[in-house]
């Protein structure tokens, strides 16, 4: 592999070059995450549509919750460089799963008659998997490895502990919120990758 296809930089002054099945590895991975982006948007729909008033009612704006280990995209993000970008996408959708189980527990005590959100959670839990696992093959190819994985991420620690502290309306506010975040790093990796997919590069 060149320097050039090392360095991950999409800002060169021609095309990056990629040997052609990790350019096949970086489209797959892509594709996923444009896939999931949309799958992402119909969770959070559906969960709102399942919490019952006030949720989804017109003006209803619930807090913005700070989850210890995990928040959204910082606005520097796109300000790093590639690597550290992508590095901070798989950090992100490695904590997910986690979060996004807890969710679908609580979710079956809230919401025991809504089968198909339960099954979505757990869809999107396992797709955040695959799409991190994915990620995280990419930066290798590249000789960027991504960290290596720890105990279980804070955030889900965190999320528990709350879940299981929280009322009924928190305890919503809080799955509201992991949804909403789940939305926001598929759709910034997707971002992301564009960056290194031929054709895409800016």
């Amino acid at each position: 592999m060149s320097q050039r296809e090392g360095s991950l930089d999409p800002q060169a002054d021609s095309p990056v070059s990629f040997l052609p099945h990790l350019e096949a590895k970086i489209r797959q991975t892509h594709n996923l995450a444009r896939l999931l982006t949309k799958y992402a948007e119909q969770l959070l729909e559906e969960y709102v549509q399942q919490q019952g008033d006030p949720f989804g009612l017109p003006g209803f704006s619930p807090p913005r919750l700070s989850l210890a280990g995990l928040s959204g995209p910082s606005p520097s993000h796109m300000g790093l460089p590639l690597s550290e970008r992508l590095r901070q996408d798989a950090a992100a959708l490695d904590a997910l799963p986690g979060l996004l189980d807890a969710v679908r527990r609580r979710q079956a005590e809230l919401n025991p008659s809504s089968p198909r959100l339960l099954r979505n959670l757990e869809d999107a839990a396992r797709q955040a998997r695959a799409l991190g696992v994915a990620v995280e093959t990419v930066l290798a190819a590249l000789g960027s490895a991504a960290r290596g994985p720890g105990p279980e991420p804070a955030a889900t620690t965190a999320l528990s502990t709350a879940n299981n502290a929280a009322g009924i309306f928190s305890a919503k506010v809080l799955g509201l919120h992991v949804c909403g975040l789940y939305g926001e790093w598929v759709n910034r990796t997707e971002g992301d990758l564009s960056q290194l997919v031929p054709g895409d590069v800016a």
